[in-house]
C-alpha cells in the first residue's frame, strides 16, 4: 500500500509549479516524489535495462540537493524569475526521465527492441535536459553546501559520459530481427532464430506473453493508425512467440491492424481454474509443479523437455522437476463435466506420462542404434529419418540427443560417402537448434569435420555446414572455437562463390562469428571485404543489408578500417544512400558514420560523390534511424570547411 502511495505521488508530479501560493514549494516536493517513484519501477526491458538502472541511480544522487533546497528554505523568499525558471526546468527534465523509464518498464518488449536506437536517443535527450537544468540552478543564491555541489557536479559528469558512450546495441539481436522481418529471406521462420529472440526478449513464459499483448494493444491505441508496418511486424513476431510457447491462436482483425488474440470459444463456458495456463484448454490430467501451480501433464512435460526450468505462469525457478497429480482438482473437473454434459478429450493410451509416444521413443532408439550398423543401406535410411525427425519439433531433438544420437552422427561426418556426409551435417544442424545440443555437438568434436565438409562437400552439404556453424556460433565459446579451427576462410569462399542460399548461410555465419574481435581480424585476412563489396554491387542478390551489417562490424576494427580505406567503395555507399530501400539507407549511413568518425578522408570522398544533399533530405524525411545517422554525419561534416 505504501508503495502504491509513493507511485501515485510520483504520477501527480506534473502539477503546475507556477501555481499561486508558493508553487515553488510544491515543485521541489514534486521532484522528490518523482525520484522516489522511479526508484520503485521494476521489470525494465532487457534491451534498455542497463541504461534505465544507471539513470535511476543518477537521479537518486539528486535527492540530497532537493532535500537541502527544501530544508534551507531560502528559495521561498527569492523572487527572481531565474530561480523559478530553473526549478521548473529541472522539474520538467525529471518528468521526462520518469516518462521514459515508465515506457521501458511497461512498454512492448518487441517495440523497444525494434526501436532501440530511437530509445537511446531519448535517453540522450533526457541527459541533455537534466544537465542544462542543473547547470542553470543558482547554487550560491540558494546557499547550497559545498558537499552537495560536488555531488551534483559528479552527477553532471556521469550524465555527460553516458551520452558520449559508444552505442552498445545488441547487434546479434538486431541481425536476428532483420532476418525474421526480411520478406526475401527464406529463413525468416527459422525456429532457432525465433527461439533465440524469445529468450533474448524474455517472451517465452505465458505471463510475459500476456503482458506483451496488453502492451502492444496499448501501443496500437497510442499510435492511432500510424506506423502500420511496424505494428504488423510486432504482431507477427508476437504470434510466433506464442506458437513456440504452445499457445494456439487465430488471426483477428482489430481496428486498422491485424492482431492475434487467443480464441477459445468453448473455454468461455469452462471455469477458469479448470484450464491449463499453457494451452488454455480444460485439463484431463492436472499435475502440480514445485511452485504449486497446476498444469496439464502433457503440456508442462513438453515445457520441461524443452530445457525450461521455470514455472510458465509465475516465471519462478523450479526447485525440482517432479510432477504431483492434483487429484482434488481432477475430481472437481470430472464432477463439473458430468453436471454440464461436457465430454473430456480422450487421452491417447499410447502416450507415456511425459506425453511422448512410446512408439516414437522405440523408433528413435532403434534409429540411433542403426547409425552404427555395418550395412550401408540401414545406416543411410537411419540417418535420413533422424534428419527429418530432428527438423520436425523440439521434443524429437531432445529425444535423439538423450538416446545417444549425437556421437554417431559426428562420426558419420567423416564417412567417405558424400551423401551420408550431407545427411549427417544436416541432422546435426537440425539438432543444434536446441541450446543444450549446441554444447553437445561441439563437445563431441564436430566442428573440424563440419569445416572439412564446408570446404569439400556437395553444394547442399556446404550450405548446411555454413548454417550449422551459424547455429553453433550462438554460444560465445563456440565462436572462439570455430574461428580457431579455420572455418572463416572457407565461409568467405562460400560467400564469394556459393549459390544464393549458400551466400546467405555464409553471410549469417560470418556476421555471428565477427562479433568476436579476433574473428574480425581473421575475416579481414581471409578477404571478406572484397566479397562484401561484390554483394553491394550485385543488387539482384538481395543481400545489401547483410553485407552492410557485416561491414559495420568490420569497420569497428582498426584493420578493417584500413582495408576498407584502400577500396573505392565510397561511391557505391553513396549510391545506396541515394537510391536504396529505407533499410539499405539506414545501414549505409551507419557504415559511413562509423568510417567517417575515424577517417576524415572517407567523409570528404563521400562529399565529392554528392552525399550532402541526400544527407539533408534524409535528416528531414528519412526513417527515425536514418534521420539520426544523417544528422550525426552532418554534425561531423560541419567540422570541416569543405561543405558544399
Amino acid at each position: 500500500m505504501e508503495r502504491q502511495k509513493v507511485m501515485e505521488r510520483g504520477e501527480k508530479a506534473g502539477v503546475s509549479s507556477s501555481s499561486n501560493g508558493g508553487g515553488e514549494v510544491d515543485v521541489v516536493a514534486e521532484m522528490m516524489g518523482v525520484i522516489e517513484a522511479v526508484g520503485l519501477y521494476v521489470g525494465y526491458r532487457r534491451t534498455q535495462r542497463k541504461e534505465c538502472l544507471n539513470l535511476v541511480r543518477r537521479l537518486k544522487l539528486l535527492l540530497p540537493l532537493l532535500e537541502e533546497i527544501k530544508e534551507i528554505g531560502n528559495y521561498k523568499s527569492v523572487s527572481s524569475e531565474a530561480l523559478k525558471t530553473s526549478l521548473v526546468n529541472l522539474d520538467k527534465a525529471l518528468l521526462g526521465a520518469k516518462k521514459l523509464l515508465k515506457k521501458c518498464s511497461c512498454g512492448s518488449k518487441i517495440y523497444l527492441a525494434m526501436e532501440s536506437e530511437a530509445v537511446m536517443s531519448s535517453f540522450h535527450a533526457v541527459y541533455d535536459k537534466l544537465n542544462q537544468a542543473l547547470d542553470d540552478l543558482p547554487y550560491d543564491e540558494l546557499g547550497i553546501s559545498v558537499e552537495v555541489k560536488e555531488q551534483v557536479e559528479l552527477t553532471r559528469m556521469q550524465l555527460k559520459r553516458a551520452k558520449r558512450r559508444a552505442d552498445t546495441q545488441d547487434i546479434e539481436l538486431a541481425m536476428d530481427m532483420m532476418v525474421v522481418f526480411s520478406k526475401k529471406d527464406d529463413r525468416n521462420a527459422d525456429s532457432a532464430i525465433l527461439e533465440r529472440l524469445a529468450s533474448k526478449l524474455e517472451l517465452h513464459a505465458i505471463p510475459d506473453l500476456k503482458a506483451e499483448e496488453v502492451a502492444v494493444r496499448k501501443l496500437v491505441k497510442e499510435r492511432g493508425g500510424q506506423n502500420a508496418e511496424s505494428i504488423q511486424q510486432i504482431n507477427y513476431l508476437l504470434g510466433k512467440f506464442k506458437q513456440i510457447a504452445g499457445v494456439d491462436e487465430t488471426i483477428v482483425l482489430d481496428g486498422p491492424f491485424s492482431s492475434k488474440n487467443l480464441q477459445r470459444c468453448r473455454s468461455l463456458l469452462i471455469p477458469h481454474e479448470f484450464l491449463c495456463p499453457i494451452t488454455l484448454e480444460i485439463m484431463v490430467d492436472p499435475v502440480i509443479v514445485a511452485t504449486g501451480q497446476t498444469y496439464e501433464r502433457e503440456s508442462i512435460q513438453k515445457w520441461l523437455n524443452s530445457n525450461h526450468r521455470t514455472c510458465p505462469k509465475t516465471g519462478q525457478n523450479l526447485d525440482h522437476l517432479s510432477l504431483a497429480s492434483n487429484f482434488a482438482l481432477k475430481n472437481l473437473i470430472q464432477q463439473w463435466c458430468e453436471k454440464n454434459n461436457y465430454e473430456l478429450p480422450k487421452k491417447d493410451a499410447c502416450l507415456g506420462s511425459d506425453g511422448i509416444s512410446a512408439e516414437l521413443i522405440e523408433e528413435i532408439s532403434s534409429l540411433v542404434q542403426n547409425l552404427s550398423s555395418c550395412e550401408f543401406e540401414v545406416r543411410r535410411e537411419a540417418i535420413k529419418k533422424i534428419r527429418m525427425l530432428a527438423k520436425e519439433n523440439p521434443d524429437n531433438r531432445i529425444l535423439i540427443a538423450n538416446y545417444g544420437g549425437i556421437p554417431p552422427l559426428v562420426q558419420l561426418l567423416s564417412y567417405q560417402d558424400s551423401n551420408i556426409q550431407e545427411h549427417a551435417v544436416t541432422a546435426l544442424l537440425n539438432l543444434s537448434i536446441d541450446e543444450t545440443n549446441k554444447i553437445l555437438v561441439a563437445r563431441e568434436g564436430a566442428i573440424p569435420a563440419i569445416v572439412e565438409i564446408l570446404q569439400h562437400g556437395t553444394n547442399e552439404a556446404r550450405e548446411n555446414s555454413a548454417a550449422a556453424l551459424f547455429s553453433l556460433s550462438m554460444l560465445d565459446e563456440n565462436k572462439v572455437l570455430i574461428g580457431a579451427l579455420n572455418a572463416i576462410r572457407p565461409l568467405v569462399h562460400l560467400l564469394q562463390n556459393g549459390t544464393v542460399r549458400g551466400k546467405k548461410d555464409a553471410a549469417t555465419a560470418l556476421f555471428n562469428l565477427s562479433l568476436n574481435q579476433t574473428n574480425k581480424s581473421r575475416a579481414i585476412k581471409a578477404g571478406i571485404i572484397p566479397a562484401l563489396l561484390h554483394l553491394l554491387e550485385e543488387k539482384n542478390l538481395g543481400m545489401i543489408d547483410e553485407a552492410l551489417s557485416i561491414l559495420l562490424l568490420i569497420a569497428s576494427h582498426p584493420e578493417g578500417r584500413n582495408e576498407i580505406g584502400k577500396l573505392s567503395f565510397i561511391k557505391t555507399l553513396v549510391e545506396i544512400i541515394r537510391n536504396g530501400t529505407p533499410k539499405n539507407k539506414e545501414c549505409a549511413l551507419s557504415v559511413l558514420l562509423q568510417l567517417g568518425l575515424h577517417n576524415s578522408s572517407i567523409i570528404l570522398a563521400a562529399l565529392q560523390y554528392g552525399v550532402y544533399e541526400h544527407l539533408v533530405e534524409l535528416a528531414k524525411s528519412g526513417t527515425n534511424r536514418a534521420q539520426r545517422k544523417a544528422n550525426s554525419i552532418l554534425q561531423h561534416i560541419s567540422k570541416y570547411e569543405h561543405i558544399p
